[in-house]
C-alpha cells in the first residue's frame, strides 16, 4: 500500500515540480524578460543563457537540477535507491516539464541521472567530453547521448528488464521533445548576450542547419510568413516544400543543398520578421525572385531579397507604423507551376462585414494578381457555417471552374477560423490537381473585429450618448480591474477603453482585444462567449494557463469570497445609499446638488458592476462544472420571474372579485368595491417595488415602469383574462453549489436595476431644471449629451459648448434618428469606422434559421413581431412572439406566448431565463428574425435543438 502511494506522489508530484517555471521567474527577476514571449519562446537553461547571460544561465541550471535530484529522492522516499522508480520519476518531471512549463528537461534528467547511477553517468559523460572535443556539435552529442545510456544501461543491468524500458522510454521522450521544441541556442548569436558570445562560439552555439517548413518556426526569428506557412502545413493543408535561412545566416549551406534547374525553379520569398504580422502587413515592401534555375542565380536572389529590406520605401514603411527595424530572414520554395492562381479575401476588405469571401483570380502565376498590372477575375462567395461550410450566394463570371471559386473560399473561411476569426488574405496557387496555399496572413485593416454577440445582451438597442459615456467607463473599467488580478503589472499598457464602441449607435465588443487577453491570461480566446451562450471552447495554451497560475488563483479566491463580499457591501453600502437615494426629494434638489447625487450613484455603481459581471460568469462557472441542466434551476429571486410572480398572484386574485369583468374598465371596476380597492393598492405596492424595471435596464434613456404605469396595466388586465404557464418546480433548487450563484445574481440584478433607475430619475430631474430655464428645448435633450458635457454645462466652464449646444443636440438626435432605421445590424464588423451596414444573404435553405437552444419544447403558432413595448398587443399561446432581444422589463410579455424567439441573447439572457421557468420553448440569437419573419407568418419553433423551422405565410 505505501508503494501504491509512493506511485501516485511521482505521478502526480513530478509533473506538477517540472512545470514550476523557475526559470522564468528567474530571468525576469533579475533581467526583466519573459521568456515565453521572446526567442523561441521556451522556458529553457538554453534561453536562460541566450537571454540572460551567465549569472541567470547559472542559476537556472541549479534551479533544474534541484528537480532532477528532488525527483530521484523523492522515489526512493517509497522504493529501494537506484530502481526503476527512479527513472519513472524523471519521465514524470520531463512530461510536465514540456506539456505545462515549455522546456525538454535535459538538465533535470543530467543531474537526477547523477544521483540514480553515477557508473553510467560517468560513462555517457565521458563519451559526451570525447565526442565535443572530436566533432564540435552538440547535435552530435545530444542525440548521441540519448542512444548510448540506454544502451550501457541494458549492459549493465540486462537482468532488470523494467529498468531497460524505463532508460529506453526516457531517451525516446527527450528525443521527440528535441523534435518538437527549437533551441535558443541555434538562434542568431549576434543577438545573444554579450558576456555569452564568445561561450556560444566555443560551444557551436548557433550552429547552422537547414531548417524547412516541417519545422515548428518561431515568427521572431523566421518571420511570421514562413511560421505562418509551417503551421498551416502541420494542419494538413497542402503547402509547396520550402526552406528558410534565417537572418545572419551563411547561405552557402543552403545553396549547396539546393539544386534548382529549368525543370525546378526556385522562388525566393522574403519573411521579414513582422511582415504578414496582426500589425503591418508588409504586402509589396520587399522583393520577390521568380524562375531560380542555378546556384549562382540562388546566391544573387537571396542577395537580391535581403538587400530589400534596407530599400528606402520598405524603410519608411516601417517608420509611418512605428515598427522597430528587425531583420530578415528568406524562404525557399519550388515555384508551382500554376493553371489558376490567386488571392482570397475570407471577409469583405471594403464592406468590413457579411460573410462574403471576396476573390481575385487569373491564369497563371499569382504574384499577377497582387503586382496589380493585371486585372483579374473577381468573385464573392458567401460562405455559410462553421464546421461544414456552405454556399449561400455566388457572384461573378469568368474563365475560373466555379468549383475551385468554392473551393478556395471554403480555405480561405477555414484558415481564418484556424485563426480565431481573423480576416485573412491567402495567396494561393491551382497547378491542375493540387491547391497549393503559398501564403496567408492577417488583413490588417480589418482589425480589430467587433462583435454583437455579448454586447446586445449587455446593453441592447439603439443607445444615447449620455447612456453610453457612463457605461463604457464603468463596464470597461471593471474588466480592466478583474484583468489586473490575473496579470498585474502586465495590464500597464493594454487601453480597457478600447474594449467597447459604438457602430450604428449600437455597442460592440472588441472581439481582437478579449481574445488577446484571455489568451494572455492562460485561457482561450473565446472563454467569454462560452460561458455566457454556451459556445464551443478550444483547448487552453497550458504553458501559459501555469504562468498566470497565481492571478488565476486570485480570481478563484475572488469567485469563492463573492457572495460573502456582496452581503457585506449590500448591508453596509448598497442598503444604505439606496435608502438615502429613496428618500431625497430630487424635485427640490439645485443642479450641483443633482449631480452630487449623480456621482453617489456612480460610486455605488462601479461597485455593483464588479458584481454584475462575476456572478453570472460565477454561476454559468458552476453550472458547467457541476452539469446542472438549465431547467434545474430556480430564477425566482430574478426581478423578472418575481415581478411576473407578484402580478399573476395579484391577478388571479383580482379575478375571484370580478367573476364578469370589462377589461377596458377593470381599473374602474375594482375602485367600487373595498376588496377591489385593497387589490388597487397592492397593485400600486408592486408598481413601486419593481417601478425600475424598463424596457432596456442597462439602458438609462429608456422610461421604467414607474413612469409607464399603462404597461403594467395592460399587463395585468391580460393576466386576469388567462393564467400563466405552471411553473413545474419538483427538480430545482437540488444543486446549492450553482443555485446559490444564480440567487446572488438575481439579487445583484435588482440592486444594479434599481441605481440606474435612480440614475435616470435624478437626470430627468436636472432636464427639468434646465427646459425651465431654457438651456435645453425638447424632452429627452439630456440624453443626448454626455457625462463630461452635463458637467461643464453646470459649472459654466464650457462658453464654445453652450453656443453650439442646441446645434449639437440637433445634430446628435438625427444620426440617433437615422441608426434607428437600421433594421439589418450586422453581428461583426471589422476594423474602423465601417460603412453602412449592407444587406446580406441568410441562410434560410430548408424553410429553417438557426439559433442557440434556451428553453427546451416545441411550439407551433403565428409569428408576431415585437420590436419595442409600445406595441405590444394580445398575446395568447398561438402566438410566437419575434422580439430584437429581451430584458427584466419583458419577461411579464415573454410568458404570455406560446413560444419566444430572438435577435440577440444567449442561455443566460432574461427571456431565456423566463422561458425556462415557465417551460416555454425559446430560441436565442436569430440572426434577422425580426425582418426576415413577418406578421400572422406559420412558424413552429424547437426549443431544444436552437431551430426556428418557416411554414406556410398566412395572410
Amino acid at each position: 500500500m505505501f508503494q501504491l502511494w509512493g506511485l501516485l506522489v511521482i505521478l502526480i508530484a513530478c509533473p506538477l515540480i517540472g512545470a514550476v517555471p523557475l526559470i522564468a521567474w528567474i530571468t525576469y527577476a533579475l533581467k526583466g524578460k519573459r521568456l515565453a514571449q521572446i526567442g523561441t519562446g521556451n522556458i529553457s537553461v538554453s534561453a536562460a543563457f541566450y537571454h540572460g547571460g551567465k549569472l541567470v544561465g547559472i542559476l537556472a541550471v541549479l534551479s533544474e537540477a534541484l528537480k532532477g535530484i528532488g525527483a530521484v529522492l523523492i522515489a526512493r522516499i517509497f522504493f529501494p535507491p537506484s530502481s526503476f522508480w527512479e527513472l519513472i520519476a524523471l519521465i514524470a518531471l520531463v512530461a510536465g516539464r514540456y506539456a505545462l512549463g515549455r522546456g525538454a528537461g535535459t538538465t533535470n534528467v543530467f543531474w537526477g541521472f547523477l544521483i540514480h547511477d553515477p557508473l553510467v553517468f560517468g560513462f555517457v559523460s565521458l563519451f559526451a567530453a570525447i565526442s565535443f572535443i572530436l566533432f564540435r556539435s552538440r547535435q552530435i552529442v545530444k542525440f548521441g547521448v540519448l542512444i548510448l545510456f540506454p544502451v550501457f544501461v541494458a549492459i549493465l543491468y540486462f537482468n532488470d528488464f523494467a529498468r531497460i524500458v524505463a532508460a529506453f522510454t526516457l531517451a525516446g521522450l527527450l528525443g521527440w521533445i528535441y523534435t518538437q521544441i527549437p533551441d535558443d541556442m541555434n538562434l542568431p548569436m549576434a543577438e545573444a548576450e554579450a558576456q555569452l558570445q564568445p561561450m556560444m562560439e566555443y560551444v557551436g552555439g548557433g550552429e547552422q542547419t537547414i531548417v524547412t517548413l516541417d519545422d515548428e518556426l518561431n515568427p521572431e526569428v523566421f518571420g511570421s510568413k514562413a511560421a505562418t506557412l509551417a503551421q498551416i502545413k502541420r494542419w494538413g493543408y497542402a503547402v509547396p516544400k520550402g526552406w528558410i535561412l534565417a537572418p545572419f545566416d551563411d547561405p552557402m549551406l543552403l545553396i549547396d543543398f539546393l539544386q534548382p534547374s529549368a525543370l525546378s525553379p526556385l522562388v525566393v520569398r522574403s519573411s521579414a520578421i513582422g511582415e504578414d504580422s496582426e500589425q503591418a502587413s508588409a504586402a509589396g515592401q520587399y522583393t520577390t525572385v521568380l524562375n531560380v534555375t542555378t546556384q549562382q542565380e540562388l546566391e544573387q536572389a537571396i542577395a537580391q531579397v535581403q538587400a530589400s529590406y534596407n530599400h528606402p520605401s520598405a524603410v519608411q514603411y516601417r517608420r509611418d507604423r512605428s515598427a522597430k527595424d528587425a531583420a530578415m530572414a528568406i524562404l525557399i520554395q519550388p515555384q508551382v507551376q500554376s493553371v489558376f492562381s490567386g488571392v482570397a479575401f475570407s471577409r469583405d476588405p471594403i464592406a468590413q462585414q457579411g460573410d462574403a469571401v471576396i476573390i481575385e483570380a487569373l491564369s497563371g502565376s499569382p504574384e499577377q494578381v497582387v503586382s496589380g498590372k493585371v486585372t483579374p477575375e473577381q468573385y464573392r462567395v458567401f460562405v455559410v457555417g462553421e464546421e461544414k461550410l456552405s454556399c449561400l450566394q455566388f457572384e461573378g463570371t469568368g474563365k475560373i471552374p466555379q468549383p475551385l471559386i468554392k473551393q478556395v473560399a471554403y480555405l480561405a473561411r477555414r484558415l481564418e477560423n484556424r485563426y480565431h476569426g481573423i480576416p485573412q488574405d491567402v495567396e494561393w496557387s491551382y497547378d491542375g490537381q493540387t491547391l497549393w496555399v503559398l501564403q496567408a496572413r492577417p488583413i490588417t485593416t480589418l482589425l480589430p473585429i467587433w462583435t454583437r454577440k455579448i454586447a446586445a445582451e449587455v446593453i441592447p438597442g439603439v443607445i444615447h450618448p449620455l447612456t453610453w459615456s457612463i457605461n463604457l467607463p464603468l463596464t470597461c473599467g471593471m474588466w480592466g480591474e478583474i484583468f489586473t488580478i490575473v496579470l498585474g503589472d502586465r495590464t500597464r499598457e493594454l487601453d480597457f477603453s478600447k474594449m467597447a464602441t459604438l457602430h450604428y449607435s449600437r455597442a460592440y465588443f472588441n472581439a481582437s482585444f478579449l481574445g488577446e487577453v484571455f489568451l494572455e491570461m492562460g485561457l482561450p480566446p473565446e472563454s467569454l462567449d462560452f460561458l455566457t451562450r454556451g459556445a464551443k471552447m478550444s483547448k487552453p495554451p497550458l504553458a501559459s494557463t501555469w504562468e498566470n497560475l497565481p492571478g488565476l488563483t486570485k480570481l478563484l479566491q475572488r469567485e469563492m469570497n463573492l457572495e460573502t463580499e456582496f452581503k457585506q457591501d449590500y448591508r453596509q453600502k448598497f442598503i444604505p445609499g439606496l435608502t438615502r437615494l429613496a428618500n431625497e426629494l430630487i424635485d427640490k434638489l439645485s443642479p450641483h446638488q443633482l449631480l452630487t447625487r449623480v456621482d453617489l450613484i456612480l460610486d455605488l455603481l462601479n461597485q455593483g458592476t464588479y458584481y454584475s459581471i462575476l456572478s453570472p460568469l460565477s454561476a454559468a462557472i458552476r453550472q458547467a462544472i457541476s452539469s446542472v441542466k438549465d431547467e434545474q434551476i430556480d430564477h425566482s429571486i430574478t426581478p423578472e420571474v418575481a415581478s411576473l410572480r407578484s402580478l399573476s398572484l395579484l391577478a388571479a386574485d383580482a379575478k375571484e372579485i370580478l367573476q364578469d369583468f370589462d377589461p377596458e374598465r377593470v381599473f374602474e371596476q375594482l375602485a367600487q368595491t373595498p376588496q377591489g380597492e385593497k387589490i388597487l393598492y397592492d397593485f400600486e405596492e408592486i408598481l413601486q417595488d419593481y417601478g425600475y424595471l424598463s424596457e432596456v435596464g442597462t439602458d438609462i434613456s429608456v422610461p421604467t415602469w414607474r413612469e409607464q404605469p399603462q404597461l403594467v396595466q395592460k399587463l395585468f388586465v391580460q393576466l386576469m383574462r388567462s393564467e400563466l404557464p405552471h411553473q413545474d418546480e419538483s427538480q430545482k433548487r437540488q444543486q446549492g453549489f450553482v443555485q446559490r450563484r444564480v440567487d446572488l445574481k438575481g439579487r445583484v440584478t435588482e440592486v444594479y436595476s434599481r441605481l440606474l433607475a435612480e440614475l435616470r430619475w435624478t437626470f430627468l430631474a436636472l432636464e427639468k431644471i434646465w427646459l425651465e430655464t431654457g438651456l435645453l428645448k425638447q424632452t429627452g435633450d439630456i440624453f443626448f449629451l454626455k457625462l463630461g458635457e452635463i458637467r461643464r454645462l453646470e459649472a459654466n466652464a464650457d462658453v464654445e459648448l453652450r453656443n453650439r449646444l442646441l446645434q449639437l443636440l440637433e445634430n446628435r438626435r438625427s444620426q440617433f434618428l437615422q441608426d434607428s432605421q437600421i433594421t439589418e445590424i450586422p453581428p461583426l464588423v471589422y476594423g474602423y469606422n465601417p460603412p453602412h451596414p449592407i444587406a446580406s444573404p441568410i441562410d434560410t435553405s430548408d424553410n429553417i434559421l438557426l439559433g442557440i437552444p434556451a428553453s427546451q419544447g416545441q411550439a407551433e403558432g403565428r409569428v408576431m413581431v415585437l420590436r419595442n413595448l409600445q406595441e405590444v398587443g394580445e398575446i395568447n399561446k398561438g402566438t410566437i412572439l419575434v422580439v430584437p432581444y429581451t430584458d427584466s422589463g419583458w419577461a411579464p410579455f415573454l410568458v404570455r406566448a406560446g413560444g419566444v424567439i430572438a435577435e440577440a441573447g444567449g442561455k443566460l439572457s432574461h427571456g431565456a431565463i423566463v422561458a425556462r421557468e415557465y417551460g416555454i420553448p425559446a430560441v436565442m440569437d436569430v440572426r434577422g428574425a425580426t425582418y426576415l419573419l413577418q406578421d400572422g407568418q406559420q412558424v413552429k419553433i424547437d426549443g431544444s435543438k436552437g431551430i426556428v423551422e418557416l411554414q406556410e405565410f398566412l395572410a
